[in-house]
C-alpha cells in the first residue's frame, strides 16, 4: 500500500510550506511536492492606489527582503513618471542595495543555509541553527556575524528611514542624502564588511571544500539540474544588482535572449497548478514541458548561482578572484550543482561589500542632487532588480492621475518555483529507498529547496480556489472534540 510522508512545516526559510512525499508499495518515492498554502494577493488589493505609494505599499510583501521591492518599486515608478534619477540618486540607490544584499547574504550562510553544513545534514534538529553554527566556528565570528549585519543595517536604516519597510524612493531620485561625516563613517564600516566577508568564505573553504564528503554531495547528481539561467547585467555581461539588461543563458552556457525590463511579456510566461499559491514561470519561447530539465524545457533558474551563471564575469577584483576559483573548483560554467547556490552566494557577499567601498570612496556621493522632479503625465511603467533571490520585477498601469489600474510581479522565489519542486522531488527519490527515512534524509530533502532561500510570502499569487481553512474545536482539557474543514 502507498503511503505519504509530510514535511510541515518546512523549516529555515522566510514564509510557510510543506513537501508531500507519496511512496509506491515498495517505499520508493513516486512523487514529492512542494506545497505553498498560503496566500498574499498584493498584485489585487495594491490596485486603486497612488502609485507613488508602490515603493512602501509592496515593501509589507515580507519583513526578510523589504529592500528589494521598494528598490523595484521604486524604478518602475521611475518608469510610470518618466523621469531618470539624478546621478548622485543613482549611487545611493546603489549604496543601500549593496548594503542590503550583503547583510541578507550573511543572513542565509549564517542563519538558514549554512548550519546544514557547518553543522551537518544529519545534526539534531535542535543544533541546525545559528547556535550550532557558533559552537562549531566560535564565537568570535558569531560575534562579528552580528556586528557586521548590525552596521550594515544601520546604513539602510540612515539612507532609507527604515532597515524593514524603507521609504526612501520617490520618483526621480531618493528622498535623503549622504553627508560627509557619515560617508567616513560608512567607508570605515564598508572595509570592515569586506574584511568579514573574505573570512566567511574563508569558513566555506575550511568546513565544506576541506571535507571531501560535501564536496562529492555538491558535484554529485542528488542536486544536480541543467536548466536555463536568468540574471542582471551591465553592459559588459558583468553582475549587477540594481541595473542592466537581462541576460540568459541556455544550459551549456549560450545566451538566448538579453532585453530590458520592459520586454519582459516577450520572454516570460508562467505556468500555473492546482496544488499551489505559486505560479511556475518560463521561457516562453521554449515552452512550458513539465517539471523537466534541460535545453527542451523552458524551466528557467535565478538567484546568486544563476547570476553568475548568466554572466560572464564580476565588476570588482576580489569577486571575480573568487568567481574563478570557484568555476575551476567545479569543473564546469555555467555550472549545474544546486547546493553551489551557497558557494555563489559568499562570492556576493565579497563583491557587495566591495562595491559598497567603492561607491563610499567616491566623495560625489554626498552631492545634494538627489532628485529629478517628474514633469510627464503617469501611465506604465516597468522595473527591475537582482533580488538576494533572484531577478524581481515589477509592472504597474495606471490612469492618467496615476492611480494604480493593474499590477503584476514576478517576484525573485517564483523565477525558481519549478526549479525548487523538480530539485526535492530529485533529492526525495534519491535519498529514499525500499521505505527508509529518518530526520537526516528529511532535512537533506529540504537542504534541495534551502539552497535557493526562498521567500514564500513573496511568492504566493496563484488562487487556484478556495482558501483552505482548518479549525480544531478544544475542550477545556484540551482534548479537540470537532474538526472543520474546507
Amino acid at each position: 500500500m502507498s503511503q505519504k510522508i509530510s514535511i510541515d512545516p518546512i523549516t529555515r526559510l522566510e514564509g510557510h510550506g510543506k513537501i508531500e512525499i507519496f511512496l509506491d508499495d515498495r517505499g520508493n518515492v513516486k512523487n514529492a511536492y512542494l506545497q505553498i498554502p498560503e496566500l498574499r494577493g498584493f498584485e489585487q488589493f495594491c490596485v486603486g492606489r497612488p502609485v507613488e505609494e508602490m515603493p512602501r505599499i509592496t515593501p509589507r510583501i515580507c519583513g526578510v527582503c523589504p529592500m528589494a521591492h521598494h528598490m523595484a518599486s521604486t524604478k518602475t515608478i521611475d518608469a510610470v513618471y518618466h523621469v531618470q534619477p539624478t546621478e548622485t540618486a543613482v549611487k545611493l540607490r546603489n549604496l543601500v542595495y549593496d548594503a542590503y544584499m550583503l547583510e541578507d547574504h550573511l543572513l542565509h550562510f549564517f542563519f538558514l543555509g549554512g548550519p546544514d553544513f557547518v553543522v551537518t545534514p544529519s545534526a539534531p534538529a535542535a543544533e541546525r541553527n545559528i547556535l550550532g553554527v557558533i559552537g562549531k566556528v566560535g564565537l568570535e565570528t558569531g560575534k562579528k556575524v552580528i556586528d557586521t549585519r548590525r552596521k550594515i543595517r544601520n546604513i539602510i536604516t540612515h539612507l532609507s528611514g527604515r532597515v524593514i519597510h524603507p521609504v526612501s524612493g520617490l520618483p526621480g531620485g531618493v528622498s535623503k542624502g549622504l553627508d560627509e561625516e557619515k560617508r567616513q563613517e560608512f567607508l570605515k564600516w564598508a572595509r570592515e564588511s569586506l574584511e568579514f566577508a573574505k573570512e566567511s568564505l574563508g569558513i566555506f573553504n575550511k568546513v565544506v571544500l576541506e571535507n571531501q564528503k560535501y564536496v562529492e554531495l555538491i558535484t554529485g547528481d542528488i542536486y544536480r539540474h541543467q536548466t536555463y539561467y536568468m540574471g542582471l547585467v551591465d553592459e559588459n555581461n558583468k553582475v549587477n544588482f540594481y541595473d542592466g539588461k537581462i541576460r540568459v543563458v541556455d544550459p551549456a552556457g549560450v545566451e538566448i535572449a538579453k532585453f530590458s525590463a520592459d520586454n519582459y511579456l516577450e520572454y516570460i510566461a508562467e505556468h500555473v497548478e492546482p496544488w499551489s499559491y505559486m505560479k511556475f514561470p518560463f521561457l516562453k519561447k521554449i515552452g512550458w514541458k513539465g517539471f523537466e530539465d534541460g535545453k527542451e524545457s523552458g524551466v528557467y533558474r535565478v538567484a546568486p548561482l544563476a547570476r553568475l551563471n548568466a554572466a560572464d564575469g564580476m565588476a570588482t577584483p576580489l569577486a571575480q578572484e573568487e568567481y574563478e576559483r570557484m568555476y575551476a573548483t567545479l569543473g564546469e560554467k555555467p555550472a549545474h550543482y544546486t547546493l553551489a547556490f551557497h558557494w555563489a552566494r559568499l562570492v556576493e557577499v565579497v563583491y557587495a561589500a566591495e562595491h559598497l567601498v567603492q561607491l563610499l570612496q567616491d566623495s560625489s556621493i554626498t552631492s545634494p542632487d538627489i532628485r529629478r522632479l517628474p514633469t510627464q503625465t503617469p501611465d506604465e511603467g516597468v522595473g527591475v532588480t537582482e533580488a538576494a533571490r533572484g531577478t524581481l520585477i515589477h509592472h504597474y498601469k495606471t490612469d492618467e492621475n496615476g492611480i494604480i489600474r493593474a499590477v503584476n510581479l514576478i517576484v525573485a522565489t517564483v523565477g525558481n518555483s519549478a526549479a525548487m519542486s523538480m530539485s526535492i522531488a530529485k533529492a526525495a527519490r534519491s535519498l529514499i529507498r525500499d521505505g527508509k527515512v529518518d530526520q537526516g534524509i528529511l532535512n537533506m530533502v529540504e537542504m534541495a529547496f534551502r539552497s535557493y532561500d526562498p521567500c514564500m510570502a513573496c511568492a504566493t499569487h496563484h488562487l487556484p480556489g478556495k482558501m483552505p481553512l482548518l479549525i480544531r474545536i478544544h475542550d477545556t482539557d484540551g482534548k479537540i472534540r470537532k474538526i472543520i474543514e474546507r
